[in-house]
């Protein structure tokens, strides 16, 4: 792949999703401001390999201080230099962009209330409807078609240029008005009716962690994934093979715990540590990470850290400089956990994984997830605008590199995902209160 073209499917991933969080720009952003767990009494500083393809921080403010002296775009001129530098996952965002990124991370993000998926047949359906969004305020539910989105039809476009025209934030009608109040609409079907909804765009909180009740016994475990690819408002995707939102649980003789992360924003990782302590006695988690395109490293440690006592997480490597991640002490290190993964889990969500299956914490069940493990420095550029630029990677426990590898699942399988990994929480025990435990 060309620098060019690796260069606009990182925007694409970046700015086209509802929420792009990248682990490795917000490693950077807490690195940079001391704010990460350093732990560094612990571990040696030594030299690691050099990064491949990445930006000059000083070309990249050297043009664009030009292009500003010249009258013309400083972040288009830092743009280019990033885009032929080979630097996948380099960026550049205007001030609005990176406010808007920050915001995202806090939980919030602007936009319409639904996620989406493409089915097989390239048509866009809705998976999800936030409570009290414009999107249920309008009727919109589950299962309809988006047909157009401002009169461009959206079917087989990739789903999350689908998000960033529902936000705004994307290339075509509408994708420069994304400001809170701002219009969208859309064309919907449902059951062979079409009909058009115009919708307000509000802020709107992110739904990042949810909690379910399912059965093991028979490998019931809710509704599975179907293999299309899918996207959230609320989220970053990447287009890559995910499944549809899952279901609601088996009833009152559920035996196991469903933690599905969409994305680790700000108090996720507490939310996953809460749910998991407070679990009864005996109960097996299955955590889905599917989908989950990363986060704020903070909270992917603290999610960690619930099943785990203390240790290490994750190494990472800034310009040659390494240094590691570890987790708090008193998680749950006695009960069953499985972990769902699938080629969209990403970044953050990677680090989470590795830690877990290196750590002999978990079962992992799924397709080889995304291999995103790079880490990005952020600088300011003279306009105000921030550069991202690849400075390092890292790596997990065992000392895997991820970048570009990904992780590879204990168990490999692409159809029926979920059925397969609740069943195997039940062989671990996960309704009997008999299953394995300790960390390595």
């Amino acid at each position: 792949m060309s620098g060019s073209e690796s260069h606009h499917r990182s925007c694409a991933v970046r700015r086209g999703a509802a929420l792009t969080l990248l682990f490795a720009s917000v490693l950077a952003t807490a690195a940079a401001t001391d704010s990460l767990p350093r732990a560094e009494e612990k571990t040696s500083r030594v030299p690691t390999r050099n990064v491949a393809a990445t930006a000059d921080r000083e070309e990249v403010a050297r043009a664009a201080a030009e292009a500003m002296a010249d009258g013309k775009s400083a972040t288009e001129a830092a743009e280019e230099v990033v885009s032929r530098s080979g630097d996948r996952w380099g960026a550049v965002y205007d001030k609005s962009q990176y406010e808007e990124f920050e915001q995202a991370l806090d939980g919030e993000y602007t936009g319409v209330g639904l996620g989406a998926r493409r089915t097989g047949e390239g048509l866009i359906e809705v998976t999800r409807v936030q409570q009290g969004g414009p999107a249920a305020r309008a009727g919109i539910a589950p299962g309809d078609t988006i047909r157009t989105i401002d009169g461009a039809a959206v079917a087989r476009r990739p789903v999350t240029e689908v998000m960033a025209l529902l936000r705004g934030s994307g290339s075509g009608p509408g994708s420069d008005s994304g400001a809170v109040g701002t219009t969208v609409v859309l064309g919907l079907e449902r059951d062979g009716h079409s009909w058009t909804r115009s919708l307000r765009r509000a802020r709107l909180a992110t739904e990042p962690v949810t909690v379910e009740r399912i059965g093991t016994a028979d490998g019931a475990g809710g509704s599975g994934g179907t293999g299309g690819a899918s996207g959230d408002e609320t989220r970053a995707g990447t287009g890559d093979e995910s499944g549809a939102e899952s279901g609601d649980g088996a009833g009152a003789d559920a035996d196991a715990l469903r933690i599905t992360v969409e994305a680790f924003t700000k108090g996720s990782g507490q939310r996953v540590r809460d749910a998991v302590l407070g679990a009864p006695e005996g109960v097996g988690i299955l955590l889905d990470l599917r989908g989950n395109a990363g986060g704020l490293v903070t909270e992917a440690v603290t999610a960690a850290s619930a099943f785990l006592d203390g240790g290490l997480v994750a190494t990472y490597d800034i310009r040659g400089e390494q240094r590691a991640l570890y987790a708090a002490p008193g998680g749950d290190t006695a009960r069953p956990v499985v972990v769902l993964v699938d080629g969209g889990t990403m970044s953050a969500a990677e680090l989470v994984t590795g830690a877990l299956q290196d750590r002999g914490r978990s079962v992992t069940v799924g397709s080889r997830t995304f291999g995103k493990g790079s880490v990005q420095m952020p600088s300011r550029l003279p306009d105000g605008s921030v550069a991202e630029l690849t400075v390092g990677h890292y790596r997990t426990p065992a000392g895997h590199g991820v970048d570009g590898r990904g992780v590879t699942p204990d168990l490999l399988v692409s159809a029926d995902a979920e059925e397969r990994a609740t069943t195997v929480l039940s062989g671990l025990g996960g309704g009997s209160g008999s299953g394995p435990g300790g960390t390595r």
